[in-house]
């Protein structure tokens, strides 16, 4: 069933899976690999993306499956990464084909024609788009593989899994999904959370743990090459209610200094008295590549020496681990 999928007035899609816990900034040489080979590239944070390859197979003149292998051999070469690479003429069949990949990695390609026959074996939970609930519900019934699947009737499946989640099933199950690849680069937005193990009014336990928020926050928009033009914060209570309030940032931004400032602005604004937290989340919205951010001339000596500073930690970071360095009152004081 590793076959050459060829164009034939049909999708082709490449499904790309990078190994687990990889980190954001290999993640983004991935990408820039795909986008060496097709413009029409789809992130999946945060270790999978879709490639579309209509326009790449006639400029290259080779089949998909040597377009996947291609992939695989330079993410190998130039980046230490190992890739599962699913072909298909749709993103399910892509997606299901990435899957059936052996770790550490390898190229998978179904051609339309092998498309049912290839399906039909498959676990009923190896078909992408069922997740585990929905495969135990149709377990339940004697539905064990996916050509079970799709030989029972539409009107079935929407009993068993609901009205969009039985039509989606029984849709894939068939090999059809309408589905484009989209191109899109790394998200708009990149969210942090915490949780309290208890609900608190601590002002100082609160700040401590927004100013790691901060941190993760500004970490990751850095990881990524990224900044922020807004952050968007908020706070869960006891008893289920939340606030969130967003504010533009005076310039785009992934440093933690100017994260941390506004933050704290909008903590303020919440105006807490006797609220109950259970909970944080800290976002930052409307993000540009960092290198579109316009840099300033500043005359603030400690501000530079911060960025410095920053930079340096940013390196230990990626060479220790993100919980060796920071803030101190992030710590937890030992007792």
């Amino acid at each position: 069933m590793s076959t050459g999928a060829t164009a034939g007035g049909q999708g082709v899609v490449m499904h790309v899976r990078c190994p687990d816990r990889l980190g954001e900034e290999a993640y983004r040489q991935v990408l820039e690999e795909l986008s060496n080979l097709s413009p029409v590239v789809q992130a999946l944070p945060p270790t999978a993306a879709l490639v579309d390859l209509r326009g790449a197979l006639p400029y290259y003149g080779v089949e998909a499956r040597r377009l996947g292998e291609v992939l695989r051999i330079r993410a190998l070469s130039r980046l230490g990464v190992d890739v599962r690479v699913g072909i298909g003429p749709s993103i399910t069949i892509a997606a299901t084909a990435s899957g059936q990949v052996d770790l550490p990695g390898g190229v998978l390609a179904i051609t339309p024609e092998a498309v049912t026959d290839w399906l039909g074996p498959l676990p009923v939970d190896a078909l992408h788009g069922i997740g585990p609930r929905q495969a135990a519900v149709l377990r339940d019934y004697g539905v064990h593989c996916v050509g079970l699947l799709a030989a029972l009737p539409p009107a079935t499946i929407q009993r068993l899994l609901g009205g969009k989640a039985g039509r989606l099933a029984a849709d894939r199950a068939r090999g059809i999904d309408p589905r484009s690849v989209a191109p899109r680069a790394l998200p708009a937005s990149a969210s942090v959370r915490c949780s309290f193990d208890e609900h608190t009014l601590d002002g100082a336990i609160v700040r401590a743990a927004l100013l790691q928020l901060v941190v993760r926050l500004g970490t990751r928009l850095r990881g990524r090459g990224q900044a922020a033009r807004a952050l968007t914060l908020t706070l869960k209570f006891a008893g289920g209610s939340s606030w969130e309030k967003t504010r533009r940032l005076t310039a785009p931004s992934g440093h933690e200094d100017d994260l941390r400032q506004l933050a704290y602005q909008l903590m303020d604004a919440a105006g807490l008295q006797r609220g109950r937290l259970t909970g944080l989340a800290l976002k930052g919205e409307d993000l540009i590549d960092a290198d579109q951010a316009p840099r300033q001339l500043s005359l603030d000596d400690t501000r530079e020496t911060r960025l410095a500073a920053e930079t340096a930690i940013d390196r230990v970071r990626d060479k220790f681990g993100p919980r060796v360095i920071g803030p101190a009152t992030v710590f937890r004081r030992a007792s």
